[in-house]
């Protein structure tokens, strides 16, 4: 009994330990979100990109611990479509203890990524204010109701919320997490409009070429860093599975990098790094729902399509004269909706671990768990967006979206903030 006693310390200790390992890759994540969106954007807006990342993890932070938390993690209500447990900490299943700090810990860090995610669709036009309001939003309210949806039971069988009761299987949060950030850029890039001179008057699109395209690429390695600990990372248990997560995410975001590059390759006719890279994080993001219940087979073809969708997607918004600059909607709203999609297509028993048995089409599994992950990806799809274009459109009702034409083609960092991100570089070149 002793010896029951003292392993089963040791496995709870390394799921803490595992848990925040991952937690602390995923915060990496916002660094790979900063460098991104700064490196594919003009360098008179970087020190504003810069900020607004450093702010929407701050007070997201405080808002998910504050408020957020209790609405995802909270005992459920209203039958699974809310949950409450009670303001700056939620009431978890085991009580207070070294576990429920670790997974509030690990789910902030989700809770982040969801946030940043929109910065980029609305980069170099957002007033800064309006970005920090909307920032508390969507930590406190937005994102946690969904969430309890889908993991609400990830606290416990009496926080479980109803698509989760019906058989929705989110792994790590390709709608969850993405698509939620995903159809809330959308939102938030249809409120604010296209950047000045981005579209001619003959209806095509002007290119703004970012100024750095090495902070960008090196901003998606990080990410791609970050995702090992996003994927693996959700088991939240130090097994032997989260090597095989590991596997099925690392081809999942090699065969988007590649498909990415020979659709952009295709139709432009030339091999185009930004398109790569957005093919890189496409893969990343399609995986992240079924990373634990599909072959590596199968995640190469996850990898594959989400590649193609994500160059079409960019190429789709420009018709609809929707500026995104770094093409956040077409990596995290579509392929966060492709990859829920994949998994009541690919899901397959024999790859499945942990307790999860689920069958997709291909599978043997029928029609039924890919109509439950077409009702989760609608659901979310019609509450994540309807709030954020509430959110959006009532912060330009009261006039404060988005910046005077004269901020913007001076360039939000020295007229927002008063510093100029590149000066000491600049006067080094003058000296």
């Amino acid at each position: 009994m002793e010896n029951e006693i003292t392993s089963a310390a040791v496995q709870t200790n390394l799921n803490v330990v595992w848990t925040l390992i991952a937690g602390i890759l995923v915060f990496t994540m916002q660094a790979g979100f900063a460098l991104v969106e700064t490196g594919f954007t003009r360098a008179k807006n970087a020190a504003n990109i810069m900020m607004k990342n450093l702010m929407d993890f701050a007070a997201g932070s405080l808002a998910f611990y504050v408020l957020g938390a209790a609405l995802m993690f909270g005992a459920t209500k209203a039958d699974g479509w809310l949950g409450w447990g009670g303001l700056g900490m939620p009431s978890l299943a085991n009580g207070e203890g070294a576990w429920d700090w670790t997974f509030l810990f690990f789910q902030t860090m989700f809770c982040a990524t969801a946030a940043t995610i929109v910065s980029g669709a609305v980069a170099e036009r957002i007033e800064f204010k309006s970005y920090l309001i909307y920032s508390v939003l969507i930590s406190a309210v937005v994102y946690p109701v969904s969430g309890h949806w889908m993991w609400g039971g990830l606290a416990g069988e009496a926080s479980r919320g109803w698509l989760e009761r019906i058989g929705f299987h989110d792994f790590a949060g390709s709608t969850v997490v993405h698509s939620v950030g995903g159809w809330i850029a959308l939102a938030g890039a249809m409120a604010l409009g296209p950047r000045i001179g981005k579209y001619r008057h003959d209806g095509k699109a002007n290119p703004i070429p970012g100024h750095s395209l090495v902070l960008g690429t090196l901003g998606v390695f990080l990410l791609w860093i970050g995702w090992f600990g996003f994927n693996p990372g959700s088991y939240t248990a130090g097994i032997g599975s989260i090597g095989r997560v590991a596997m099925t995410t690392n081809l999942s975001a090699c065969a988007g990098t590649i498909s990415a590059l020979v659709t952009a390759w295709a139709i432009m006719g030339k091999p185009d790094l930004t398109m790569a890279l957005n093919g890189s994080l496409a893969g990343l993001v399609a995986i992240t729902a079924p990373c634990d219940v599909v072959t590596a087979n199968a995640a190469i073809l996850i990898g594959l399509v989400a590649g193609i969708f994500v160059v079409l997607s960019v190429f789709s918004l420009d018709r609809l004269h929707i500026d995104d600059p770094v093409g956040a909607v077409s990596v995290h709203c579509v392929n966060g909706v492709w990859g829920t999609i994949a998994v009541g297509l690919f899901a397959a028993p024999v790859a499945s671990s942990y307790g999860n048995t689920i069958a997709g089409l291909f599978y043997g599994g029928g029609w039924k768990l890919l109509g439950i992950q077409s009702l989760g990806a609608l659901s979310t799809a019609l509450w994540a967006f309807g709030m954020g274009s509430a959110v959006f459109f009532t912060l330009k009702k009261l006039g404060i979206l988005r910046v005077p034409a004269k901020t913007e083609l001076k360039g939000l960092d020295m007229v927002e903030h008063g510093q100029d991100a590149y000066a000491s570089f600049q006067f080094f070149s003058n000296t």
